[in-house]
């Protein structure tokens, strides 16, 4: 993929993230107001943060202020991406920038409270909560293949790898059953291997981290190991973002997704600035 053809995708990607923006904008003049007659006796989501702060009461304007909080980090984590990476040829920054586009589609989860104004069809839920889950696993792949990316794997194959992110995300996401009758307090409708596919994205992404370990051992770069430093931040703040039902957890979340990826996008620029 050629520099001109990457920043064509980064402007793509501006403007999908800029829509999902408008979208959460407008369906909160509609769900904000009818937080306060959801049922609270549901389920509540699993994690090692939801561990730490089960113990306080979900709120669903938590939820709100969390998904809005990745939404708005896709639009402007992609058009600072766009802006410093615009004339630098870095190759694993096309596959961070697919990892950060994915947090658009987190918009996707005010369909529950939508439901419940104007009574959407299941079959509409089942389609939003399946594009939820690619968008969910492209982003666990794509990382993992910025991970390879670092490690050596060759640049001209950069299509071929997008074309297998694609293939892999759809596979995983129309095989997961999924049940539209039953939620999470943070929107998230239940799905079946719930645990089995933590684990998947758990391996994943250590696997990631370890790739960059070996990037900078294979380069001479410590530069690499201070990247899978910023990405596990990363990955711990769109953790908290993706599952928190609470007031610990938005501000925490964006905080460490931003520092995460700020941190790891700078030194991958000064990486790349010198060759």
């Amino acid at each position: 993929m050629t520099l001109s053809e990457r920043n064509t995708f980064f402007k793509i990607g501006i403007a999908v993230s800029a829509v999902c923006v408008l979208a959460v904008l407008g369906a909160s003049f509609l769900t904000i107001s009818v937080y306060q007659d959801i049922d609270n006796n549901v389920r509540r989501p699993s994690g090692f943060f939801q561990l730490l702060t089960g113990f306080m009461n979900n709120d669903y304007l938590a939820v709100h202020a969390s998904l809005a909080a990745l939404v708005l980090f896709s639009l402007v984590g992609l058009i600072l991406i766009h802006f410093y990476f615009e004339r630098t040829s870095a190759p694993e920054i096309l596959y961070i920038a697919m990892f950060i586009i994915s947090f658009a589609f987190e918009a996707l989860r005010l369909i529950l409270p939508l439901q419940m104004i104007f009574n959407i069809a299941s079959f509409y839920m089942l389609i939003a909560s399946r594009m939820l889950l690619f968008a969910r696993f492209f982003s666990v792949f794509s990382l993992f293949a910025a991970g390879l990316c670092a490690a050596g794997m060759e640049v001209q194959k950069t299509r071929n790898v997008i074309f297998i992110i694609i293939i892999a995300a759809l596979i995983v996401t129309m095989g997961v059953p999924i049940d539209v009758l039953n939620w999470d307090t943070s929107f998230n409708m239940i799905n079946g291997y719930s645990s089995l596919f933590r684990i998947v994205e758990l391996v994943a992404f250590f696997t990631t981290m370890i790739s960059f370990v070996i990037a900078a051992k294979i380069r001479g770069t410590k530069e690499y190991n201070y990247i899978a430093v910023g990405l596990l931040l990363a990955l711990a703040g769109r953790s908290i973002l993706l599952s928190a039902d609470t007031w610990a957890g938005p501000a925490l979340g964006l905080i460490l997704l931003s520092v995460g990826v700020g941190f790891l996008c700078s030194k991958l620029h000064k990486i790349h600035l010198w060759l």
